[in-house]
């Protein structure tokens, strides 16, 4: 598929070799150095000359990357996910790092952060876009830009300004979708809301409940709108399937007075009838929708944590060596390949699977381990494999279930 984005034979052989190596589950920290043991290569200059020197255009790759995952998933509802995460890093040189605040360590640690951009539909869901965001203290530097090759051009951006690039870029480039969804820092960003409402652009974000929204009455903060919902205008509904059942919440709903040109704006409150605890999101509909439309899109928002941890856990999205804005782009967009191919292959699985009912669905953990035990291992049958995976399928499925019954009990 990427192929023709490189020109020499060399290239595509050592890039096929780096995107194999990221599939595999043999492979536990990937790097170039575990990366080009796994090929075959005497030592990593191979596979670090492709991600720092090599000519070869990663931005090609990217447009490859989001065209393949929305041919697999496309459909005129789905959803863009926006969210940002961070990887640990140790001393300086690598770009973008910085004590910040990283929800992967939970608190301020020396990290470098990035913004990324799942596509979700109910076919299935994949990353299609990153973005590095760079701190002040490498913006207002310039000889360290330069040192870790950050272009010229490239400025001071807030995670938001990243978000809509993305946003942005798809949207120019064709992709179907019908919605955005995001955390609070996204909720919070009146620029980004308005550029959607331009766009008409659906979306659903999630904000603080300190956030003050206009309505009838004046205006209002959103915890204040949740206080003052009637007992009977909260309906339960599921926010989607999760691994322990249905994720079944209360959820409160409030037209707000603000006018967005074209369709309406509303608040979305989300209740845990178990704890307690609320859960806010602005959202607007360029065409009047019922509730369940907006739970349902507030509901895959996780898709992308979800794409977080087994692009990380899979495909080593976090575990990369590199320092420089070149390579750095370059790593992500192979990583996003070979988990999108992960994920493609895995649903074009499920959909012609016929699952026996003591199974759960086919994961994407699973069919790395029988891809890479079939492509890598001859010692074990392909009976044998299916046979393993059978079995743990199986063990999944009654330790999911004896979960939900406990939880119906209580």
């Amino acid at each position: 598929m990427i192929a023709p984005r490189f020109a020499r034979k060399e290239a595509v052989a050592n890039v096929t070799a780096l995107v194999m190596g990221l599939m595999a589950a043999a492979v536990g920290s990937k790097n170039c150095w575990t990366l080009a043991e796994h090929a075959g290569h005497l030592t990593p200059d191979k596979l670090q000359h492709l991600l720092a020197r090599a000519k070869w255009d990663a931005a090609m790759i990217a447009a490859d990357v989001r065209e393949m995952v929305v041919a697999a998933f496309g459909t005129d509802d789905a959803i863009l996910v926006v969210d940002e995460t961070g990887d640990l890093k140790k001393g300086t040189k690598t770009v973008g790092v910085h004590r910040q605040y990283t929800g992967t360590a939970g608190r301020i640690e020396n990290s470098q952060v990035a913004v990324y951009m799942t596509y979700t539909s109910d076919k299935g869901h994949a990353l299609i876009d990153r973005r590095l965001y760079l701190p002040t203290s490498w913006t207002d530097h310039r000889e360290r830009c330069d040192e870790a090759g950050v272009p010229a051009e490239v400025g001071f951006a807030t995670k938001t300004e990243l978000a809509a690039e993305m946003i942005t870029d798809a949207l120019d480039a064709g992709v179907r979708c019908s919605w955005v969804a995001g955390d609070e820092v996204y909720g919070a960003s009146p620029e980004l809301r308005a550029l959607l409402h331009d766009r008409t652009i659906g979306y659903v974000l999630a904000v603080a409940s300190n956030r003050r929204v206009p309505t009838a009455a004046g205006p209002m903060t959103v915890a204040q709108l949740a206080a003052d919902t009637p007992t009977r205008s909260w309906q339960r509904l599921s926010a989607g399937a999760g691994t322990k059942g249905d994720r079944l919440y209360s959820w409160a709903w409030h037209t707000t007075t603000e006018d967005p040109g074209i369709g309406q704006c509303s608040v979305l409150v989300r209740r845990n009838d178990t704890t307690g605890e609320l859960a806010f999101y602005r959202c607007y509909s360029p065409t009047p929708v019922p509730l369940a439309v907006l739970v349902k899109v507030a509901g895959r928002r996780w898709t992308v944590e979800e794409s977080f941890q087994s692009s990380k856990g899979l495909t080593g999205l976090d575990q990369h060596q590199v320092r420089t804005w070149t390579s750095w782009h370059r790593w992500t967009i192979l990583v996003m390949l070979a988990h999108a191919i992960l994920a493609i292959t895995t649903a074009e699985q499920r959909a012609h699977e016929t699952t026996h009912p003591s199974l759960i669905r086919l994961s994407i953990n699973e069919f790395q381990r029988l891809l890479a035990a079939g492509a890598l291992t001859t010692e074990r049958t392909l009976t044998r494999l299916l046979e393993w995976s059978l079995w743990r399928r199986r063990h999944q499925f009654r330790a999911q279930a004896c979960h939900q019954n406990r939880r119906s009990q209580t």
